[in-house]
């Protein structure tokens, strides 16, 4: 039986396919149209699927589709006949995509063969679904947050088998993940696509709720009851009637305007983040200290947007009575596609649980024959490794030498991290590769820390993470306390606050990304890598040959390690790589 999930026309639209209960592919629709967060319908990321199974869209027997539009509808509706006249231009804009879009998804899908039907699965269900049913858990508390999707902006419950019951909800306006967004706008990020940014800045600021004054500010906007339950303060925003996110009062809550990109990052604009950071984990940790009261549950798994906030992710088992914990690898948006298919599967058809999800590689690879092709093809000057072992032999010791080497191995990850198939990689123990990476590679904000990658059963010799290691830690959304004894060791890994946001690897997931781990070590004394996304910023991460070899020469990326290929790029520079042409083409 093949199912058919996909996401779409809000952000990260995705498709995954699955077969007897069983993950295929995975991809997001970004990594082909190399459009950031693309909300289009994903047609690439469907016929990515499909080649990967083999099949047509013929033998795609169900689809499901992520959220109820009917129902979204009903709350843009409801929005704008609250908030008229303010609301008018917002919801003007909304209809016709709402019209055009949404309820056009199985018009689409007959375009391209489908003959099926549709099956909707409400949003916050899709994300519960996405967490537990591909989790190793039997029995678990469910928590789902993020922005807001049909009306449910946060909900809770419990799984047990393939059955979840969700039995309490927070709806719109009342959304962490909206505020959160908000103050991201307000400090002059892009919403939906840098709250990361305002993670990483909060460490800079007073984390510290008696030391920030801003604390006590937003605290002014949201009355938090103790089972984590809050309503937000609607005079402070205007997201619920119009384009624009901080209102005026809240402008003058936090003491100035909206911070303009390319400002200066003051210390004030450091403690804002580490407010909305602080609110942001009380609400967290009251909601899951009640959870583990009230459902009796040991394991809880997260899912949702907020799930990717790795800081306050890393404190859940040190800080509420669960004793497990498990998020998967995509908890937002295009990670509910696979909620959704797996929610047709095993709950609504019935066909009850195959086997929990245990890696994140599920996109689309290339074997040697179809990379030589390219290379040859595009005469671009290259080297072959003669066997494996030679290819991380050569690439530890080009780290440790600290080039600064692209990483283009197997399967393309699913999800918004590199882990490791689609990666840069540097020597974490040069106190200067920060600086290197964002002059060569990465051209982004300098507060901004780079993640370490560390081979599962090393990670609590440089970390202070919990134990037993969560599943999460793999999929690089848990932030720990680097050991006070590698910190100066590690300084490109370090964090200004002395953590660090790890992504652990076992062997049998990804054999030459671990073995060039062990390698390096070996060289360092030291078996952690730094891995950062194989892109450039404002671009999607790479997916295939051309998208990586065009990386790195607008780079000043040193070495790519594509399949069994090294390519260096001071041999290429000569090449006329006409990165205008690409993007037309």
């Amino acid at each position: 039986m093949y199912i058919l999930g996909i996401s779409c026309y809000y952000h990260d639209a995705a498709a995954c396919l699955i077969k007897d209960g069983k993950i295929i592919a995975a991809a997001q629709e970004e990594r082909f149209t190399r459009v950031k967060h693309d909300t289009a319908f994903p047609l690439n990321a469907i016929r990515y699927c499909l080649h990967a199974a083999g099949i047509t869209m013929h033998a795609v027997e169900y689809c499901a589709f992520y959220e109820k539009p009917l129902l979204k509808f009903e709350r843009i509706l409801s929005q704008h006949l609250e908030m008229f006249p303010q609301s008018f231009s917002t919801f003007v804009k909304a209809l016709p995509s709402w019209v055009n879009e949404k309820l056009r998804v199985p018009k689409k899908l007959r375009k391209i063969g489908y003959r099926g039907d549709v099956f909707f699965v409400e949003h916050h269900l899709a994300h519960a679904a996405a967490g537990f049913l591909a989790s190793p858990f039997k029995k678990a508390a469910i928590l789902t947050i993020d922005g807001v999707g049909e009306w449910a902006t946060t909900t809770y419950g419990i799984g047990n088998g393939t059955a979840i019951t969700l039995e309490k909800k927070i709806e719109f306006p009342h959304s962490i993940g909206l505020l959160y967004s908000a103050i991201t706008a307000y400090l002059g990020f892009s919403v939906n696509n840098a709250e990361y940014k305002v993670m990483g800045l909060a460490a800079y600021g007073a984390m510290n709720k008696q030391e920030n004054t801003y604390y006590a500010r937003l605290r002014k906007v949201i009355d938090i009851k103790d089972d984590g339950s809050f309503f937000l303060d609607m005079s402070y925003f205007t997201y619920h009637y119009a384009d624009r996110m901080p209102s005026k009062r809240l402008c003058a809550l936090l003491g100035g305007r909206i911070r303009k990109p390319g400002d200066a990052l003051t210390k004030r604009h450091q403690d804002i983040a580490a407010a909305v950071q602080l609110i942001t984990e009380e609400v967290i940790m009251k909601m899951l200290t009640a959870l583990a009261r009230k459902s009796q549950c040991t394991a809880v798994v997260l899912s949702g947007g907020v799930a990717l906030n790795s800081v306050a992710n890393g404190k859940i088992l040190q800080k509420t009575p669960f004793k497990r914990v498990w998020i998967p690898p995509n908890p937002g948006d295009g990670g509910a596609a696979i909620g959704a298919a797996y929610y047709l599967y095993s709950t609504i058809l019935g066909q009850g649980r195959v086997a929990a999800m245990d890696s994140a590689f599920l996109g689309p690879e290339y074997t040697d024959a179809e990379i030589r092709e390219f290379l040859d093809q595009n005469n671009i000057a290259y080297t072959q490794f003669r066997n494996t072992a030679e290819l991380i032999a050569e690439t530890a010791s080009l780290i440790a030498k600290n080039n600064v080497v692209a990483w283009f191995q197997g399967r393309m990850e699913w999800g918004p991290r590199a882990l490791g198939a689609r990666s840069i990689l540097a020597n974490p123990c040069n106190p200067r590769m920060q600086q290197i990476l964002n002059a060569k590679v990465k051209h982004r904000e300098l507060f901004r820390p780079f993640a370490p990658v560390v081979c599962r059963e090393d990670a609590l010799t440089y970390f202070e993470c919990d134990s037993p290691l969560p599943q999460p830690t793999d999929y690089m959304l848990m932030v720990y306390v680097v050991r006070k004894t590698f910190r100066k060791k590690l300084p490109a890994i370090t964090h200004v606050d002395g953590t660090g946001r790890l992504q652990t690897i076992a062997r049998s997931q990804h054999t030459r990304y671990y073995d060039l781990i062990k390698a390096f070590g070996k060289l360092s004394g030291i078996s952690i890598l730094i891995n950062t996304s194989f892109n450039i910023r404002g671009e999607p991460i790479v997916c295939t040959p051309k998208d990586a070899y065009q990386c790195m020469m607008g780079t000043g990326i040193d070495y790519l390690v594509i399949g069994s290929y090294l390519v260096q790029r001071s041999s290429n520079l000569q090449d006329a790589w006409d990165s205008e042409q690409y993007a037309r083409d």
